[in-house]
């Protein structure tokens, strides 16, 4: 029984390495030549940033490096207006009024800030981004270890999207832990590709990007 247990628990290793090993490689796949530092991020109408946790009111250091580089590619030309996506009524407050009060204070434009309340996760952002909000073409910021995630995401959604690296100014056991918990996400990623499933929440056109594109 012991060495039956053993096989089992074996197996079931091997198992999840696969599959870990296959999801970074179609992530890696998808996303190749579409990562960019920011110094050589291209062009595009938009640029979104992915929302996270907010404390008390206030960005915390993942998202707030995610915002630095969004308000970057407005202020240096490489994106004419900004789609942040996330939770407005998550558990640590409102993402969508924190990250649109970060952008304004680093210069940004309210006008060319549109806010998606129902970006719950990284490919609700994208589906609703493609479908809501009309994206066609778009940068997306997140950190180095989830932006390529974003990036296969996205243009799995029908975005030509190139991914921007964020900044972070964080401890070493904030990134362990998100990076380990990137790892998990990436089976779910490919399932959610392979499924084609509808957001949590689906919404008819909004056409509030597109004015702020006209502005």
């Amino acid at each position: 029984m012991r060495r039956r247990l053993l096989r089992v628990a074996a197996s079931l290793v091997v198992l999840l390495v696969v599959v870990l090993l296959g999801a970074m490689a179609w992530i890696g796949g998808a996303s190749a030549g579409h990562v960019n530092d920011p110094v050589d991020a291209p062009d595009a109408p938009v640029v979104i940033v992915l929302g996270a946790k907010v404390q008390d009111g206030q960005p915390m250091s993942f998202l707030a490096g995610r915002l630095d580089v969004g308000a970057r590619m407005v202020r240096e030309g490489k994106a004419r207006a900004v789609l942040v996506s996330g939770d407005a009524n998550g558990t640590s407050g409102d993402e969508i009024a924190a990250m649109t009060d970060y952008l304004v204070a680093q210069g940004v434009d309210r006008k060319l800030i549109v806010g998606d309340d129902y970006g719950l996760d990284t490919y609700d952002t994208c589906a609703r981004a493609a479908n809501t909000f009309g994206v066609r073409k778009a940068l997306i910021v997140s950190q180095g270890n989830h932006v390529s995630r974003a990036v296969a995401l996205c243009r799995d959604a029908g975005i030509d999207a190139d991914g921007v690296k964020g900044e972070c100014d964080c401890r070493f056991i904030t990134v362990a832990r998100n990076t380990a918990r990137e790892w998990l996400a990436r089976p779910k990623a490919v399932a959610d590709m392979l499924s084609s499933r509808d957001p949590k929440v689906t919404s008819g056109p909004d056409d509030s990007l597109e004015r702020a594109l006209r502005r």
